[in-house]
């Protein structure tokens, strides 16, 4: 009896396509998985400071968001620095600061682009930052708006926080005077960072 010889060049291409056809199925069944649903708290549209181009609050869904007010001429405008220390300290953990610039307080005059401007050339501000934000008041962000009404705090002054989960639910709301190194907010961010959604 005769054994059948297979040409080594085929059988080659035989593995090549059976590899394939399973990469694609990987491919495709990782596409139909769907991803976190965005919280009703970040399910917001913000303009980026530097371009003023719409952005979805939604790309931080499953992330621990740490959001401040702030201002350009305030005697907390230093906190930019441990801010962007923050951020780039944490991110790769899972924490992402977002600054909304507000003139609630009298302190940011300025244009978006004078904002933007000043915080990158003196504090070299990389996080997120919006256009200049309504954070108080009837005419205050619905972002804003929730945070105050889940805290029972409104941002009081510049370089107020809020801290939320990777869950997309408030933490809790710290005022201008706990500052990015403050060991209660670092405490915090660390605790949100090891939970899971």
């Amino acid at each position: 009896m005769n054994h059948l010889r297979v040409n080594p060049w085929i059988a080659r291409l035989a593995w090549a396509i059976v590899a394939a056809v399973i990469g694609l199925a990987v491919q495709m069944a990782q596409a139909a998985t769907p991803t976190a649903p965005c919280p009703a708290l970040l399910n917001h549209t913000f303009d980026r400071l530097q371009d003023e181009k719409p952005q979805s609050l939604c790309q931080y869904a499953g992330k621990v968001v740490l959001v401040v007010n702030t201002a350009s001429f305030c005697g907390f405008t230093s906190q930019y620095k441990g801010l962007e220390t923050l951020s780039s300290q944490y991110k790769d953990k899972g924490l992402v600061v977002l600054g909304f610039p507000s003139n609630d307080f009298a302190q940011e005059k300025g244009s978006n682009k004078e904002i933007a401007d000043f915080c990158e050339s003196t504090f070299g501000v990389k996080f997120p930052m919006f256009t200049k934000t309504q954070v108080t008041g009837d005419g205050a962000a619905p972002l804003f708006k929730q945070l105050t009404a889940q805290t029972g705090q409104k941002p009081r002054w510049n370089f107020h926080k809020y801290l939320i989960g990777r869950d997309g639910k408030v933490i809790d709301q710290y005022s201008s005077m706990t500052g990015p190194e403050s060991k209660t907010l670092l405490s915090a961010i660390d605790k949100a960072l090891k939970a899971q959604p």
